[in-house]
């Protein structure tokens, strides 16, 4: 029996490396930016530095709308000419209803889609894609492999400084409250995204340099009991402080790979810059 041609479908919250540019069986659909009133695709006519010169000069907060079912309806219908199946793997439901519009055009495009929330965003979701496209490689079902990535989705772990508490509360992502205390106290929070996909307070730290000491820590314990063998580094447009970052975490865990890289626009709305993420993986033994 011949090895059934599989597509991999994202959304531009996940981190692009070149190497998934440049593959032929990857599509990504654009997130949408809206700011005064002007839509922009994410990656497409809008690059992460006109969108911080957005954030600075605009009297509106930018935001982000998720793609529409049009959108995956006709990506799915042209997918269809030239595949027999798709892995759609997108950023956590309980973050954007990017999910239920992919779900929905897939229906209307009647085209055998399995749809995989990745639990969490940006490299988390690379990491499934790379994992889907591997399995491919090698024959494995359409089905297989969604359900393999649904388990690998929940070992993936993160811990998140924000560049900008206003950012996130302009956003509508955090109360008043919460807004006023961390300004007033100058307390970083660190969030994390967890294993249900949901954002929240992993802890309080009085400043920056405890706070990124902290996640160091953190991540040094997280690969002391688990099999991680390499750690991304995410930052917004602050190239500066992720190399900083990755100084500390080469110190401290010599043998782990890291890898750095930016977060998309469509993140960015949200966290704001000078945003710090570390994402990594629990690799099964």
């Amino acid at each position: 029996m011949s090895k059934k041609k599989i597509a991999f479908v994202t959304d531009s919250t996940a981190f692009i490396t070149e190497e998934l540019k440049g593959h032929p069986d990857v599509y990504v659909v654009p997130i949408v930016v809206i700011s005064e009133e002007k839509e922009y695709e994410d990656g497409i006519d809008l690059s992460s530095e006109q969108l911080y010169d957005m954030i600075r000069n605009s009297k509106e907060v930018p935001k982000t709308s998720q793609p529409s079912v049009g959108k995956f309806t006709e990506l799915y219908e042209e997918l269809k000419q030239n595949y027999d199946a798709a892995v759609a793997i997108h950023v956590s439901n309980k973050l954007s209803g990017t999910i239920s519009s992919s779900t929905t055009g897939k229906d209307q495009a009647e085209f055998d889609v399995e749809v995989v929330d990745s639990l969490s965003l940006s490299y988390a979701i690379t990491t499934l894609m790379k994992k889907g496209l591997s399995m491919a490689e090698k024959g494995v079902d359409v089905k297989e492999i969604a359900n393999e990535l649904r388990d690998e989705a929940t070992r993936s772990r993160n811990l998140i400084l924000l560049g900008s508490l206003e950012q996130l509360y302009k956003g509508g992502r955090m109360s008043g409250a919460q807004f006023l205390l961390g300004n007033v106290l100058q307390i970083k929070p660190i969030l994390t995204i967890n294993s249900e996909g949901e954002l929240g307070l992993s802890e309080r730290v009085r400043s920056e340099k405890k706070a990124t000491n902290r996640i160091v820590d953190l991540l040094k314990q997280s690969c002391a009991e688990n099999n991680v063998k390499e750690v991304q580094i995410m930052h917004g447009n602050v190239p500066e402080k992720a190399n900083a970052l990755k100084e500390k975490i080469q110190e401290a865990i010599p043998e782990l790979d890291i890898v750095v890289g930016e977060i998309s626009s469509s993140l960015a709305v949200h966290a704001g810059e000078g945003t710090l993420a570390m994402l990594w993986h629990l690799e099964k033994e």
